[in-house]
């Protein structure tokens, strides 16, 4: 299993920590962090690149609120105290309990890269705080590494949020091995390399690799992701979140997509992250 290459925030100081980051044969690139790459366009006009040449990104609507609840954003100060938008986040399982990607934090040698006290929750145009203390990292304490299957962090939030959570899935049945699975990405956060500030786009899942870290799997798909995007949501058709994205390989060279060498990388909402949402959503409603 490749280790995740993702970064907290789009600051260029925390992009030079991921510069020399690479998984051969290409480099996984985090999904949040740096600038959006620009591609020339005709006319010497310069436009924002996409991750593939097919981009079918739009704007998230009212609609799409309402068909994916609990979509938010984690926002985080910088050092001199501004803040800024760092990545995607879910209001899941209970109007307390916040998934994202644990990379948010620690970086791909688990060294800590933030503080929870410097960052907060939006969500339906309101900031809400977290409570520092519990903090709860999908890497297990002998790791030494941060990898793609045990991205993940969950945060309480010091009050409930007046916003309707998303609820917590069922473990996906699908098989391992290659498939062509129709979702859709969920990007509240949006990407730099979308001009939007949210994104949603109809993709597919091509390959779920076998169980890794915590006994969750790495599903690798075709939709276009960009800096900014960890933490986006992947839905079924019948709008089930089934996996949240973590890191693409190559981000912004606009290649075609490939299996082996040019896609994005979400692990699946199963295995210990599934218990511990289970866990964490029950200690948050009985508080």
């Amino acid at each position: 299993m490749g280790h995740v290459t993702g970064c907290a925030a789009r600051s260029p100081a925390l992009a030079a920590c991921w510069a020399a980051l690479a998984l051969a044969p290409a480099a996984l690139a985090p999904a949040t962090l740096a600038p959006a790459a620009l591609a020339a366009g005709t006319g010497g006009e310069r436009r924002l690149a996409a991750l593939y040449q097919q981009d079918g990104r739009r704007e998230l609507t009212g609609a799409d609120l309402e068909r994916f609840p609990g979509a938010g954003v984690l926002w985080c100060r910088r050092p001199d105290g501004i803040p800024q938008k760092a990545a995607a986040a879910w209001l899941i399982g209970s109007r307390s309990l916040v998934l994202m990607n644990a990379h948010n934090f620690r970086n791909r040698q688990l060294e800590v890269t933030r503080n929870v006290a410097d960052c907060y929750f939006q969500i339906a145009g309101r900031n809400y705080a977290f409570v520092p203390e519990i903090l709860e990292l999908g890497v297990e304490p002998e790791a030494r590494r941060l990898h793609i299957t045990d991205d993940w962090a969950l945060l309480r939030l010091a009050e409930p949020a007046e916003a309707r959570p998303q609820p917590i899935p069922d473990p996906p049945t699908l098989p391992t091995g290659d498939l062509t699975l129709p979702v859709t990405m969920v990007s509240p956060a949006g990407h730099e390399n979308y001009r939007g500030q949210s994104s949603r786009e109809s993709c597919a899942v091509r390959r779920i690799d076998p169980p890794s870290e915590g006994a969750i799997r790495r599903a690798r798909h075709d939709c276009n992701d960009g800096y900014g995007g960890s933490g986006s949501g992947l839905f079924d058709a019948e709008g089930h979140l089934i996996a949240m994205q973590s890191a693409s390989l190559s981000m912004n060279q606009r290649h075609a997509f490939d299996i082996e060498f040019h896609y994005g990388s979400a692990l699946l909402i199963e295995g210990r992250l599934h218990e511990a949402l289970e866990a964490q959503a029950r200690a948050a409603r009985d508080r």
